[in-house]
């Protein structure tokens, strides 16, 4: 099993009723860090120790994962698990800060920096194309490689009850073949393991399920209002991932985010692990011309 760094302070703080927990890391301006799905907020750790050579930096568990709270009951929509960020982010003293998201937790700091403008310094997005543009084209090859999508969005019980029947083969299917490397299980596989439990099935089943239909109603509302991202925003992907072989990443973050720059890393899907040099390297250099 990977040793965590030793230099990470573990904090839980109850937002609101739904705990939170994370680790921190470093001192200077705030920087918080968003884990994707399958995994947790052990996926940042390489990334995480270089961005604290001159960052305070928070890598948090979103709702319904890792050690944080997962009530089945609970909204998943990334309003709410973005308010989640934004109340443990005050009650650690932080008024204001960046904002990191891999995958799912891109999804959570896009909504993050649309509803708390004020609050949010800088966005960085790795790996993601915004989640009403995906809906919007859905093609073969995205059904195909994005399954797992339209899967857990289910809402009949079915991916709970298949996925809870083995959940370290669905886990290990989630990085299989993924990696362009060969190395096909990340260094933290055992930590996301411990943290896949049945009601992180239930309710990481339910952040898909909010994707696909209360997310896509507070995107469209935005849409409408002509609502864009503010602040200045990073885009980074996998040069050999399915979002970056597949879509014109900046070209399509700048209806959603005037001024996005952003570039490929040398990686599929994982960015922060198969390519963790080349990430706080683009990482670092962001905040440093942002100034966050």
């Amino acid at each position: 099993m990977m040793t965590r760094p030793r230099t990470a302070t573990p904090v839980t703080i109850d937002c609101d009723g739904i705990r939170i927990a994370a680790e921190t890391r470093g001192s200077g301006p705030a920087v918080l860090l968003l884990h994707g799905y399958p995994e947790t907020k052990a996926m940042w750790d390489a990334v995480a120790e270089a961005l604290a050579a001159d960052h305070t930096v928070v890598a948090a568990d979103l709702r319904g994962y890792g050690d944080s709270g997962k009530p089945r009951d609970a909204s998943y929509a990334k309003r709410d698990m973005a308010r989640d960020q934004l109340l443990l982010m005050r009650e650690l003293g932080h008024d204001s800060f960046a904002v990191i998201g891999h995958d799912r937790g891109g999804r959570v700091g896009h909504r993050l920096a649309l509803d708390h403008p004020e609050v949010v310094t800088a966005l960085a997005v790795l790996d993601i194309v915004p989640t009403l543009h995906m809906f919007e084209n859905v093609d073969r090859a995205m059904a195909t490689a994005y399954f797992h999508w339209f899967f857990l969005a289910r809402d009949d019980g079915m991916p709970q009850a298949l996925i809870g029947a083995d959940r370290e083969t669905w886990l290990r299917s989630r990085f299989t073949g993924r990696r362009h490397d060969g190395d096909a299980l990340p260094d933290a596989f055992d930590e996301y393991l411990r943290c896949f439990d049945l009601d992180t099935v239930h309710a990481s089943s339910a952040d898909y399920r909010a994707a696909a239909t209360v997310d896509l109603e507070h995107d469209r509302a935005d849409r409408g209002a002509g609502r864009t991202v503010g602040c200045r925003t990073l885009a980074l992907w996998g040069a050999h991932s399915y979002v970056g072989r597949s879509f014109d990443v900046l070209a399509t973050w700048e209806a959603y985010a005037p001024g996005v720059v952003g570039q490929a890393i040398e990686a599929d899907h994982y960015l922060a692990e198969e390519a963790p040099d080349a990430t706080a390297w683009a990482l670092r250099g962001f905040l440093a011309e942002v100034g966050a």
